[in-house]
Parts: C-alpha cells; sequence; structure tokens
C-alpha cells in the first residue's frame, strides 16, 4: 500500500529525474544501437554513423521539451553541448549557426517594440479599438484575434504579424488579470495569436517565408511558373476553411473560464468614446511601430531602391533603437529591460543550431526521404496528404519550417518528376504545408512569440496543437486535390 502511495505522491521533482533519466537512457540507445542496412539506407539516403549520433541528441531534446524536465531553453543549450561532446561538429561552428542567426536583433527588436506599446498605454487602447467591434465575449474576441492574424499574415511575414497581435492580447489579458499558465481564456487568446498568423501564411506567396522558396524551385528546377494568383486559389480557401476549425478547437480545448470580460458591451462603447487624448510617448509608439510595418510590408520595394538586401531584422534593428535617443520617449530602458524574454530568443536560436546540424549531417534528407520514398505507389488525394503530413513532421524534428522546405521541396520535385506527376501536384502542398507548426513551439518564431508572453506551457501547444496539425493535413489535401481537379492539376 505504501509502494503505491509513494508512486502516486512522487514529488515534481522526481517525476522531472524521471523523465531526464528516460531521455537520456532513449539517447544512448539510439546512439549505440547497430540499425540494419534496410534501416541506415533508405532510398539512397545514409544514416551515417554521425548521423546517427545527432540523430540520438534530437530524441533527447524532443522527450525533455514535451516533458518540461528542464527549462525548454536550456535543453537548446544542452542538445548544442551533447552534439559537441559526441563529435558532430565543433562547439563553435554550432553556436555561429544558430546564435549567428539574424533572428536574434529580430527578437530583440520585438521584444523592445512590445514592451513600449503596454508601458505607453497604446496597447490598451488599441485592444478598445478590437473590444469596440466584437463586443466583451471572449469567444468572439478569439475568432476576432484569429481572423485579424489570418488577414494580416496574407500580405506580412507571420513573425510580423505575430509581434503585432502578442502585445495586444496580452494588454486585454493584462487588464482582465488573467493568470498566466493557469487561465484556459489566457491560453486559448496567446494561441490564437500564433495560429491566426500560422493559418494566414497559406494564403498568398507573401504569407510565409518558404512560399517563395518553393516557388523559385519549381521554377529552378522545373520550369513552372506560379503566379500570385495561382497561389491563391490553392492558398486562399485553406486559409478560409481553417479559421473555424482553429476557432472551435481552442473554444474546444481550452473552453474559457469566462463567457464575457468584466466590462459590459456598454462600458466597452463608452470607455472607446471616453479615451482621452494620444499622450506623447503614445504617439511616439504609433509612429515607430506603423513605420516598421510599412518598411516590412513594402519590403521588397525598398530593396530595389536601395540595392541593399533588407531581410525581416533590418528595419526593426533601426526603428526600435529610435525609442531610445535622447527626447523620443519618456520611457527608460530599465522599465523595459523586464520584458525581454532571454529565454526565448536562446530557445529558438538553439533549435536553429540543432536543425542546421541535423541537415549538414543528413539525418534530414534521410527523414524526407524515409517519409516518401515509395510515394507513387498512393492514389492522387493519399499522395498529397503524406506528402503534408511529412512536411509537418519534418518541422517538428528541425524546429524550422523553412529549413524543411529547403530540403523536402527538391526532393518532390525530383519524385514528382521521375514519376511523371505535374510537379505543381506535389510541390505545391509541401510549400503549403511549411505553416503547419502546430505542435512545436520550437518549429518557428511565430510560436516563440506567442508563447513569451507566459500564458501557455509547451504541453499546452502540443495538445492541441496535434489535433489541428492532422485537420489541417486533411484540409490541406482536400482542397488541393479538389481545386486541383477543377484546374486540371490532377
Amino acid at each position: 500500500m505504501s509502494s503505491t502511495r509513494n508512486t502516486v505522491g512522487l514529488s515534481v521533482n522526481q517525476k522531472k529525474w524521471i523523465y531526464i533519466a528516460i531521455s537520456f537512457a532513449a539517447m544512448m540507445i539510439i546512439k549505440n544501437v547497430t540499425f540494419p542496412s534496410s534501416i541506415t539506407t533508405i532510398n539512397g539516403a545514409e544514416l551515417t554513423a554521425t548521423g546517427q549520433e545527432a540523430l540520438s541528441v534530437l530524441v533527447l531534446a524532443l522527450l525533455l521539451w514535451i516533458t518540461e524536465a528542464i527549462p525548454f531553453h536550456f535543453t537548446g543549450i544542452l542538445a548544442m553541448a551533447l552534439l559537441s561532446v559526441f563529435g558532430v561538429d565543433s562547439f563553435a561552428n554550432i553556436v555561429k549557426v544558430g546564435f549567428g542567426n539574424i533572428n536574434v536583433i529580430f527578437f530583440i527588436g520585438v521584444f523592445i517594440l512590445s514592451a513600449f506599446i503596454n508601458k505607453s498605454g497604446l496597447g490598451k487602447r488599441l485592444v478598445n479599438i478590437c473590444l469596440s467591434i466584437t463586443g466583451n465575449s471572449t469567444k468572439f474576441i478569439l475568432l476576432g484575434f484569429i481572423v485579424t492574424g489570418v488577414i494580416l499574415s496574407m500580405w506580412i511575414s507571420n513573425m510580423a504579424v505575430a509581434a503585432m497581435l502578442m502585445p495586444l492580447a496580452k494588454s486585454l489579458l493584462d487588464e482582465e488579470g488573467v493568470e498566466p499558465l493557469k487561465s484556459n481564456f489566457g491560453k486559448a487568446l496567446m494561441m490564437s495569436v500564433a495560429w491566426g498568423s500560422l493559418i494566414g501564411g497559406f494564403g498568398t506567396p507573401a504569407g510565409n517565408g518558404p512560399n517563395p522558396l518553393a516557388i523559385g524551385f519549381m521554377k529552378d528546377m522545373a520550369g513552372v511558373d506560379v503566379s500570385f494568383l495561382d497561389w491563391m486559389k490553392y492558398g486562399v480557401p485553406i486559409s478560409i476553411i481553417l479559421i473555424p476549425v482553429a476557432w472551435g478547437l481552442l473554444m474546444l480545448v481550452f473552453k474559457p473560464e469566462m463567457t464575457h470580460l468584466k466590462k459590459s458591451n456598454e462600458e466597452i462603447r463608452k470607455e472607446f468614446k471616453n479615451q482621452p487624448k494620444l499622450s506623447r510617448d503614445e504617439i511616439v509608439t504609433l509612429i515607430i511601430f506603423i513605420v516598421t510595418v510599412l518598411t516590412w510590408i513594402f519590403s521588397a520595394q525598398l530593396k530595389k531602391l536601395l540595392g541593399i538586401d533588407l531581410p525581416i531584422a533590418l528595419p526593426i534593428a533601426f526603428t526600435s533603437m529610435l525609442f531610445f535617443f535622447p527626447g523620443v520617449s519618456t520611457i527608460k530602458y530599465k522599465e523595459i529591460e523586464k520584458s525581454m524574454s532571454w529565454s526565448s530568443i536562446i530557445l529558438v536560436l538553439s533549435g536553429v543550431s540543432l536543425g542546421m546540424v541535423l541537415y549538414d549531417s543528413g539525418v534530414a534528407n534521410w527523414i524526407a526521404l524515409g517519409l516518401l520514398g515509395r510515394i507513387e505507389n498512393l492514389s492522387p488525394i493519399l499522395m498529397v496528404f503524406v506528402v503534408v503530413l511529412s512536411v509537418s513532421i519534418m518541422n517538428i524534428t528541425l524546429s524550422s519550417a523553412t529549413v524543411s522546405a529547403s530540403i523536402v521541396i527538391p526532393i518532390i520535385i525530383g519524385l514528382a518528376m521521375n514519376i511523371g506527376v505535374h510537379t505543381m501536384a506535389l510541390a505545391f502542398p509541401a510549400a503549403l504545408a511549411s505553416s503547419l507548426a502546430f505542435i512545436l513551439i520550437t518549429s518557428t518564431p511565430t510560436n516563440v512569440i506567442a508563447y513569451s508572453a507566459g500564458y501557455f506551457s509547451i504541453k499546452d501547444f502540443a495538445k492541441v496543437g496535434v489535433i489541428m496539425t492532422v485537420f489541417s493535413c486533411i484540409v490541406v489535401a482536400v482542397v488541393m486535390y479538389g481545386v486541383g481537379l477543377m484546374t486540371g492539376l490532377y
């Protein structure tokens, strides 16, 4: 009887040590086991000894991320250290490929901008505008954030949209006194920030980084031109269908503990009408915010005009620094410093390091061909579904949708050409699937931005994300096949 009590009554630390032991045991088994050649060589892709060691570290990292046995960002650093200890690559190279990434500047800029939106009072003002449209019903507020994210993300990068919406959601939750990690409404609202941004990425070539990458591959490798409107024929219906799916799932899994906000609709309308004039800090923040967004939107035109590369991190590197020029804002850095989520920055950069090592060691190619090697034996709709599902799995293992797309799309184009299928019929769903990053927070910086607010855990995100991924794979496959039949693609 006492042993049962001891088993059931394990302390949190004891449970974490068990998770850690299981994770390390799984790593050592995969590292040292001798796989048969039928596994190590799949469709010409070989899992080398170095690749096997990298794969073992990936398994450890995934288990520790899912169980949260140690802080998520330290799991990333541990994985980097183990890759070096196992001789997969030098520690300097492993660190450089992740922490030398320009995303570090993007995140610093985003957190500075988000903090000023909240501290200046602009966040509260924008929330009042949003609430004047949705009313005080929590379910319609969730829908409002999803729809806003989808619309914006069709034209602006996922990361940029999440960076805009996260501080607005946080302002609303702060005003309601919602407790992080304990409120279902808080969890659902912050997830809607990430999900809306991701769903919008399906809609247009501008919606997600891997989209133009896929168009380039199809043009260069197969001579297939995909126009903006060609993409939208498939992408926009997928985005529209996924809006109610996402809304329904969040309402089902994280049913808000409150049906309405504390304020009545009458109070919301009254507060909206009686808002004071914009303060100096609000005006400064709004101007810098608008300039940042406009620079993101017109980055292609500015690139041609200036004759320089204009990555997403560059505009916000300039604009976020303007806050600290003398006399620009009355808000000091000491007040902003607390909002800098360095742990989130470490998480995404260590994830990039891990993903690139898996790519360089050949593990990524081995996984991709293992998932897609016999695709030619399937019916068209099943073929599309397998492609979409495979890219979703790659997003989990590589911690980068762009890296997944750069690996999988060329392989799929080659397969399509070999089996006599139209290149667009397979490469296009693979590109669309790059937006399917609903399971693991490290799959895309978009998720990390929403996660950095602290309202949901990695487990929360994965729990509903698995269901969302399955539904999304089905929707993408059905829409691709349905529209493809009407356009003669299948």
